[in-house]
Parts: C-alpha cells; sequence; structure tokens
C-alpha cells in the first residue's frame, strides 16, 4: 500500500514491521515523532515491544545494548546533541557485537543553537565501530531500516539508518509499506546469541591484556569488512522482494562525462533534476550517490569514479580544520588507483541552508572551467 506521509513515520513505521522486542529512546528535535508514534502504538497495543522510557539518550543506548546481550531486537532513534550524548555507550554497544539498529535524524550540533540538518552529528560518530547508511527520501529511509536489522543481526554490529532533519524527517512523501506478511517472511526471527544467562553468568566486557585489546580491534575491522558483502547482498534479497534496491554506491548520468558528481543523501535528489536540466543544455556530468559509508565500500566506489578525469564532492558537513567529511573519504579511496582523478570539495547546505537545482549547476560550471583543483573546500551558498 502506499501512504503519503513524513519520513519520521515512515520509519516508525518500519520500525513496528520488524518486531523490535525493546525500544529505548529519549526524545529530540527532530526525532521526537519517531519516538511519539511508536510509545503510541504500544499504548494501543500494536507496537509488539516493549517501550522504555529513560532519562537521557546516554541511558536509552545503555539500555538498547543491555537488551540485545539477552538476545533481543532493539531500536532507538536519536539526533545531534542527543547522539552526542551517547558517544561513550556507542563504542560499548559496538564493542561488544550488539546489533542495534538506531534511526539517526541529521541536525546541526551546537553552539550555536539551530534545529536544521547537518550531517556533522552522524559524521563524528564514525570512528565507534557502527556501520553508517545514508538515506535520500522517505522511501529509502523506511526501506532501509528493514535491511538494517537484517544485516545487524547477520555480522552482530550496530548500525545507524541516517535521515536529514526537515528534508525528509518532517517532509511528506508518497511511501511503498510492505504488507507485515511480506517483512515478515524477509526479516527472520532474531536469532543473537544471549550473552547475559542467570544460570552460567559471566563478564561480558571484562578486562583484558593489551595483546587481547588488539585481537578484539582485529575482529571487529573483519566484521567490518565482511558486513559490506551482507549489505550488498541484503540489499539485492530486498530488491527481489519489494522492487527496490539501492546498492553500495549508485552511478547514473553520462559515462563520457569529463565530470563526476558525490553526493549523499537530500542532496542527492536535488542534483538528478540540475543534472537533468544541464544535458539538455550539452552539458555531460554523471552522478555518483553514496549510500554506505560505514564501512567504506573503497572497492565499489574506485570502480564508479574510475575513468573519469574530475571528481566534484558536495556535502552537507564539514571537519573543522580540514574539509567535508565525504572528500576526504573519497580522496582516501581513490589514493591508490592507477590514475586517480582531481578531486575538489565543495560545501553546500551546512546548517540547513537551501541547496537548489542552481547552486548544484554552479558548483558544475566551477568545477568543469576551474584550471586546477585546490586541496581545501569551497563554500557554495544559496539561498536560506
Amino acid at each position: 500500500m502506499r501512504y503519503f506521509m513524513t519520513g519520521n513515520h515512515a520509519v516508525a513505521t518500519a520500525v513496528r514491521q520488524c518486531r523490535p522486542q525493546v525500544v529505548a529512546a529519549y526524545p529530540i528535535t527532530p526525532q521526537t515523532p519517531i519516538y511519539e508514534k511508536l510509545s503510541d502504538w504500544e499504548a494501543e497495543g500494536k507496537l509488539g515491544g516493549k517501550m522504555m522510557r529513560v532519562e537521557s539518550e546516554h541511558s536509552a543506548m545503555a539500555a538498547c545494548l543491555s537488551a540485545s546481550l539477552t538476545g533481543v531486537r532493539t531500536f532507538t532513534a536519536t539526533s545531534s546533541q542527543g547522539l552526542a550524548l551517547m558517544h561513550e555507550m556507542l563504542h560499548f554497544a559496538s564493542g561488544c557485537r550488539t546489533a542495534v539498529v538506531m534511526a539517526a535524524v541529521n541536525r546541526t550540533l551546537a553552539a550555536p543553537w539551530a534545529f536544521w540538518s547537518d550531517q556533522t552529528d552522524t559524521l563524528s560518530q564514525r570512528d565507534t565501530g557502527w556501520m553508517q547508511i545514508y538515506c535520500e527520501d522517505n522511501q529509502e529511509s523506511a526501506d532501509s531500516i528493514i535491511q538494517a536489522f537484517k544485516v545487524a543481526e547477520e555480522v552482530h554490529l550496530p548500525i545507524m539508518v541516517v535521515l536529514e532533519a526537515n528534508f525528509i524527517s518532517h517532509f511528506m512523501e508518497p511511501v511503498d509499506i510492505p504488507t507485515q506478511e511480506e517483512v515478515d517472511a524477509f526479516l527472520p526471527a532474531v536469532a543473537l546469541p544471549r550473552r547475559f544467562d542467570l544460570d552460567n553468568p559471566g563478564y561480558v566486557s571484562p578486562t583484558v591484556t593489551q595483546r587481547q585489546y588488539e585481537g578484539y580491534r582485529q575482529l571487529s575491522q573483519e566484521a567490518m569488512q565482511h558486513a559490506l558483502e551482507v549489505i550488498r547482498r541484503v540489499d539485492h534479497e530486498f530488491g527481489e522482494c519489494f522492487g527496490r534496491s539501492y546498492g553500495l554506491v549508485e552511478m547514473t548520468g553520462a559515462p563520457d562525462a569529463d565530470l563526476v558528481l558525490v553526493t549523499t543523501a537530500t542532496i542527492t535528489s536535488t542534483a538528478r533534476a540540475a543534472l537533468a536540466e544541464l544535458e539538455q543544455e550539452g552539458i555531460k556530468v554523471a552522478l555518483c550517490k553514496l549510500r554506505i559509508f560505514r564501512p567504506f565500500p573503497v572497492a565499489a566506489v574506485r570502480a564508479a569514479l574510475e575513468g573519469f578525469s574530475r571528481v566534484a564532492v558536495v556535502e552537507r558537513n564539514i571537519s573543522l580544520g580540514r574539509e567535508g567529511i565525504f572528500c576526504s573519504e573519497i580522496k582516501a579511496a581513490l589514493v591508490n588507483s592507477p590514475s586517480p582523478p582531481k578531486v575538489q570539495g565543495y560545501l553546500a547546505g551546512i546548517g540547513g541552508t537551501n541547496v537548489d537545482p542552481e547552486l548544484i549547476k554552479r558548483v558544475v560550471h566551477l568545477a568543469l572551467e576551474a584550471g586546477e583543483f585546490g586541496d581545501g573546500p569551497l563554500w557554495m551558498r544559496g539561498e536560506p
């Protein structure tokens, strides 16, 4: 069935269909409607699992990772300062190899105080050992939630499904919602190891030696590398079941173009419209949508960008003192390619400012006309 709904409600609907047994969250704008909708369903007896009302996001993650260690399916959601407050527990969740699924709604980090879309909150958690999926629209957000539970429970690592404040969280779009029977057929019943056993108690996170700690990190890295194939396979299986799949990266546009744009999330939709207009003007530009950020799909990115001479990365975040985070990752992925293209980063939409097709077209013209690409990012400002 197709429904007209916000991204937050699409995510909440997908979560309910995945039959979580424990949901622990704390309200924070712009994530709160996810929490509210799941809470309403619990009050009506329609959720199936238990909602835990906790005093902070730190406690929400502590509750979810503990519940996951008992072998149950868990979910939480947060944004911005709430995600920052979770930071300590994010390391525990990944280090204990839990399968927590989290919807992270991108929002600016303080200070100053603001409520708009900015990817720096989730990207600042990139080294916590969580997988990260960045969604383009409401449909992909809902679909990625269903995929995320299957991926996390197979590789035993937590995962963030990332959607942008307002542009997805509160905007309404048509969303195809599968039946409960279809989701049940795709997502098997949870079968996680039960690591809290009252009859055989033991430590979950004991103190270890230096060599043991190194071994744990290596195992987690190997799990991340394995996760790329799991994500690819699960996405393919989802496509066979529901007719929609997204890949690790998506490549569209002219294969013989002089320039390829790399985008993520909602800027991708704007870029699609801009490139269609440019094509009518006789300007050929390719588009590479990066969907999976952790684990980073190095081979897929190299294959997608092979043969292009110039790459323009347009993104809604910044690592202060360097450049956009996606740009740095793209450069690192390409550095050992036989003939790596030149890469220039463009910052657009920082703090939730509007990124319209005209701004994207300005990026394209600048990138095509530039004599050389520089090391630092270029700020592209559009209308508020």
